[in-house]
C-alpha cells in the first residue's frame, strides 16, 4: 500500500474518536456456532470489532492492520474487555507474518483478491474463510464509489476455487439507517484431512439480489 493511502488511515482514525469498535460482522456472528475451535486470523481489522468477538469465544487471535492508529484503540478496547489478542501492524500488500494454520480466517471490507486466494494454504484442515466486501452494483448504493474497492459479482467464490463453499450472498438491501447498501458474502471452508464431508450437507446457499 502507499505511503499516501496508509496516511489516508491514520487519519481517518484520528478524526473519528469513537473508542467503541463497534459489533462484530453479521456473518461472523451466524457462522460462530458451526466454527471449529482454534487460532484465528482476523485481517484489515481496524479497530478490532471481530478480533475482539472472537476472543471473547476463546480462540487465540492474531489481527492484521496496517493502521498504527486503529490497532492503539484495538488494544485498548481488548484490556477493557479483559481479552487477549496479538496485534500485528502490517501491509497487507506486503508478506504476511502468518506461521500458523487457522481455523477461522475473516476478511472484511479489503479488497484484495489474490490474497484471498492465497489465504487458502493458511487454513488448517477444516478451518474456515470467511468474507464480507462491498459488491459492484448498477444501483445508487452506500459505500466506496471507486470500484477498486468493490467485488464482482462471484469474484469471492472464484478467488477460493481450492474450498468448498458453504455459502455466497450477493444482496442489496437497506441497513438499519435507510442506507441502500450491495454486500457479497462468502463463506468457505478447506475440507478436512480425512477426506470426509465437510458437513454442507450439498450445494452451496447461493443468494444475489
Amino acid at each position: 500500500m502507499a505511503q499516501s493511502d496508509q496516511d489516508k488511515w491514520e487519519q481517518r482514525y484520528r478524526e473519528n474518536t469513537d473508542a467503541d469498535p463497534g459489533p462484530p460482522s453479521e456473518l461472523l456472528v451466524s457462522w460462530l456456532d458451526r466454527l471449529p475451535p482454534g487460532r484465528a486470523l482476523d485481517l484489515a481489522c481496524g479497530t478490532g470489532r471481530n478480533a475482539l468477538y472472537l476472543a471473547e469465544q476463546g480462540y487465540q487471535v492474531d489481527a492484521v492492520d496496517i493502521s498504527v492508529q486503529a490497532l492503539q484503540r484495538a488494544r485498548r478496547a481488548a484490556t477493557a474487555s479483559g481479552v487477549s489478542v496479538n496485534w500485528v501492524q502490517c501491509d497487507l500488500e506486503h508478506a504476511l507474518p502468518l506461521a500458523r494454520d487457522y481455523a477461522v480466517i475473516v476478511v472484511t471490507y479489503y479488497v484484495d483478491l489474490p490474497l484471498l486466494g492465497r489465504l487458502q494454504r493458511h487454513l488448517a484442515p477444516g478451518g474456515f474463510l470467511l468474507s464480507e466486501q462491498h459488491l459492484r452494483n448498477a444501483a445508487a448504493v452506500s459505500g466506496p464509489s471507486n470500484p477498486a474497492y468493490r467485488v464482482a459479482p462471484g469474484a469471492l467464490a472464484r478467488a477460493v476455487s481450492d474450498l468448498h463453499v458453504h455459502s455466497i450472498e450477493e444482496n442489496v438491501y437497506r441497513d438499519a439507517s435507510g442506507a441502500l447498501r450491495a454486500v457479497a458474502r462468502l463463506v468457505a471452508q478447506r475440507p478436512p484431512s480425512t477426506g470426509s464431508d465437510s458437513g454442507s450437507g450439498g450445494q452451496p446457499t447461493v443468494r444475489s439480489a
